[in-house]
């Protein structure tokens, strides 16, 4: 996992600390150093102000300025990460949402981590997008699942600063003991006299106060907590369901027009002509350009080669793609197809890897002396995001020179910095604000929609929506790369796992895997078996790729939980109970480097044996008694430091069909569950995706391009076939992780297991066919 964390950082511009935290904090906690501040002041409207900041996440790489996606720099080249609270009069307390809230939640559970400590009704929490300012609140994105374990600890210590001070205040105002006064739901109490305020009449007088060193103050015991731990439904809820205008796709600004961007069918090409004047005939077309960008973008993710089409409204420049004729310049990557990558991994699997990855033991001597070896080949294609809103932005390039941007992003600096350096803008000049997003899955961490908007708006030099359609959607995506893992399995006589091997062939453009398309050295069965060997062979190819829902893991758990599957069975052995003997007694690894300021804890195999052993419990393992051509599967995954398990049980009919009964979830994510509502949406909508890619999904391409056009050629999974998903958390005293991605990548490895013990048919690419199970 630490080569995909290591990338997540160099996508956002993130580095680890350079300057040690003043204390120890728990495990996982972000450091509260000297550097880490409170600010009091007064807010307008006469209530207290509380600005926290805190230090550095990531130290810069250019002095004097910071990375518009990874932070401001402070004078001593720190970056600074700043949450604001306010509270008003009559007592009601607003809280900046820093981070895009994609439907995770984040613009909820951020802010009752605050409201806890400051011990308010969350009845009186108002919530408000902050807008992106990186010298006040530092990196803004949502994404890696990273929202929750940065935030618990500095949060909480805001917000328990803030009711210190509140305490303080009425103390002096009554000339009692702060020790004698409490705190309950936006007021503090003296019990002696009776007497109370509200925090609201208290605010004034609190914001004159010293601010307290965030080291020392008292945080709850969390038996006490009132806020989280409670089911809360998302502060947004109300409002969509009205179908108030709050996403990206909504935005509209005076004197707006729509456009639509026409990109090349094979990724990169140069535009060298088009039909624009015919296309600046049709009705309610304003112009129709070429726009030139850099080919290199396709892999960075920016602006490319296109043709612009302009109208008073977005179906005319919809409609106005049917007659669009473009010539584009002839690209190598047109020889790509899904079969040639297909062939081409399969030649590789019987040559030598290019490149060792993790050498254990002696692999030739453990497969000399194993008593059965097992060889077995999988494969997963190249997947897209499909978000249900798709990717668009409103963009207004003002006559001074300086850009307004609405965008639904994950990743607003990383906008603000693309654009700019893109189009010639000084940064300060770019003011972009966040939306919320209808959905991203990853898929909106990058920003070439967004600087595609700013460039047409900066050519016509008015304010512009951008919106694809669903085929350009789909058609130019970052996709999930495809995967071809080519295993080996030795078992001696005990049926133990003595001997393993993984040659993985992967994809990108410079003999180097592209984005998302690595294998993690640490993925188990990796530390467990005395002989392995990782592998790696890398096929050229030109088709983006990013992160998608739990990125790596997303694939890599359907292959090695499969072939995991595959030994236990042919060890004659339970696959719960050969997974236990696998992990061994309860022990923790040595713990990786800190990251992000967190104090992330070694692997834990007590951990896993736990949600193993937990959700055997709750799916009655080995002990329903089920019909013909059922079958229950098993898979377990550790990624985003979550510990997962998960049951799938499921049946095929005599076409082959399969129909998924229900899923049985087990999740260790830490001590705390902040917000239940918000957990088990993300985890079961996890699941739903995991068995959706394993059911339906997969880009097809076919001369460099992809064929795949709607719904009706990538499928999502339907409401239909979406089973009962049964989740359960198992607390533990450990660090508090992200729910966003880790319970997707072990449903589908589940699945094909629970496929198997059904038919006794083994499924080893995806998507599923029918057609092998009959």
């Amino acid at each position: 996992m630490a080569d995909m964390m290591s990338n997540l950082m160099d996508r956002w511009g993130l580095r680890e600390p350079q300057q040690g935290a003043v204390g120890e904090p728990q495990p996982g906690q972000g450091p509260v150093s000297r550097r880490t501040f409170l600010q009091a002041g007064v807010a307008a409207g006469g209530g207290l102000m509380l600005t926290l900041s805190l230090p550095s996440l990531a130290d810069a790489r250019t002095e004097g300025a910071a990375r518009a996606d990874g932070g401001a720099l402070a004078a001593d080249g720190d970056t600074a990460l700043t949450a604001y609270i306010s509270i008003a009069r009559d007592g009601t307390t607003t809280i900046m949402a820093k981070n895009p809230d994609m439907g995770q939640g984040v613009k909820t559970s951020l802010p009752m981590m605050i409201a806890e400590e400051l011990d308010v009704a969350w009845s009186q929490v108002r919530t408000e997008y902050a807008p992106l300012d990186p010298k006040r609140y530092g990196a803004q994105f949502s994404g890696g699942s990273f929202s929750t374990p940065m935030n618990w600890e500095p949060l909480r210590r805001a917000g328990a600063a803030g009711r210190q001070m509140l305490v303080q205040a009425a103390a002096r105002s009554w000339r009692v003991p702060v020790g004698e006064c409490t705190t309950d739901r936006g007021t503090v109490h003296h019990a002696p006299s009776g007497r109370s305020l509200t925090y609201g009449a208290l605010a004034a007088r609190a914001a004159r106060l010293p601010v307290p060193d965030l080291k020392t103050v008292a945080l709850k015991d969390p038996k006490d907590y009132k806020i989280v731990g409670r089911f809360t439904p998302q502060v947004d809820a109300p409002r969509v369901l009205a179908g108030e205008p709050l996403f990206g796709i909504d935005q509209s600004v005076p004197g707006m027009l729509y456009a639509v961007y026409e990109k090349a069918p094979v990724f990169g090409s140069r535009a060298l002509s088009a039909n624009l004047d015919e296309i600046k005939s049709l009705p309610g077309v304003r112009d129709a350009f070429i726009i030139h960008g850099d080919p290199a973008a396709v892999f960075t993710h920016g602006l490319v080669d296109g043709v612009a089409i302009v109208a008073d409204r977005w179906h005319q420049a919809n409609k106005a793609l049917e007659r669009l004729q473009v010539r584009w310049a002839d690209n190598p990557a047109s020889a790509a197809s899904s079969a040639g990558f297909e062939r081409q991994a399969a030649a590789f699997a019987g040559q030598t890897p290019q490149q060792i990855l993790r050498h254990d033991g002696d692999v030739d001597r453990g497969f000399y002396g194993a008593g059965k070896i097992l060889e077995a080949s999988y494969a997963y294609p190249f997947l897209a995001h499909v978000p249900l809103e798709p990717m668009n932005c409103t963009a207004w390039a003002k006559p001074d020179g300086s850009m307004e941007i609405w965008s639904p992003t994950q990743s607003p600096g990383d906008a603000q910095k693309l654009v700019a350096d893109t189009l010639g803008i000084d940064a300060h000049s770019i003011t972009v604000h966040m939306t919320r997003v209808g959905g991203a899955f990853g898929r909106r961490g990058d920003n070439d929609y967004t600087v595609e908007a700013a460039a047409i708006s900066q050519h016509i030099g008015k304010p512009v929506k951008l919106l694809w359609n669903r085929r350009q959607d789909i058609q130019h995506d970052i996709y999930r790369p495809a995967g071809f893992h080519h295993f080996r399995g030795g078992l001696d006589a005990q049926g133990k796992l003595v001997a393993f091997s993984d040659h993985f062939v992967t994809v990108g453009p410079d003999g180097k895997p592209s984005l998302a398309a690595n294998l993690e050295p640490d993925i188990f069965p990796g530390g467990f078996v005395p002989n392995l060997q990782f592998g790696q062979s890398v096929m050229k190819s030109g088709i983006p790729t990013g992160y998608l829902r739990d990125p790596v893991y997303n694939g890599m758990a359907f292959a090695f939980e499969s072939f995991i599957d595959e030994l236990a069975v042919a060890a004659g052995r339970d696959p719960l109970e050969f997974r236990l003997d696998l992990l061994g007694p309860p022990r923790v690894f040595p713990a990786p480097p800190p990251f992000l300021g967190m104090k992330i804890p070694g692997f834990d195999t007590g951990r896993a044996r736990g949600v193993l052993q937990l959700v055997a419990e709750k799916s009655g393992w080995g002990h329903q008694q089920l019909p013909p051509r059922t079958g229950m599967g098993l898979a377990f995954c550790y990624s985003h430091w979550g510990y997962v398990a998960e049951v799938v049980k499921a049946s095929v009919n005599e076409r082959g069909a399969p129909r998924i009964h229900k899923v049985w979830v087990a999740a260790d994510v830490g001590r705390q569950i902040v917000n239940p509502a918000g957990a088990y949406q993300q985890a079961q909508g996890a699941v739903l995706d995991g068995l959706g890619a394993a059911l339906h999904e997969a880009i097809r391409i076919e001369n460099g391009a992809v064929v795949n056009e709607n719904f009706n050629t990538f499928s999502p999974i339907r409401m239909r076939e979406a089973p009962d998903v049964e989740v359960h958390f198992r607390i533990t005293d450990n660090m508090v992780t992200g729910l966003g991605e880790p319970t997707l990548p072990p449903a589908l490895p589940a699945l094909t297991n629970a496929l198997f013990a059904a038919t006794g048919k083994r499924i080893r690419t995806l998507p599923i066919d029918p057609q092998l199970l009959v």
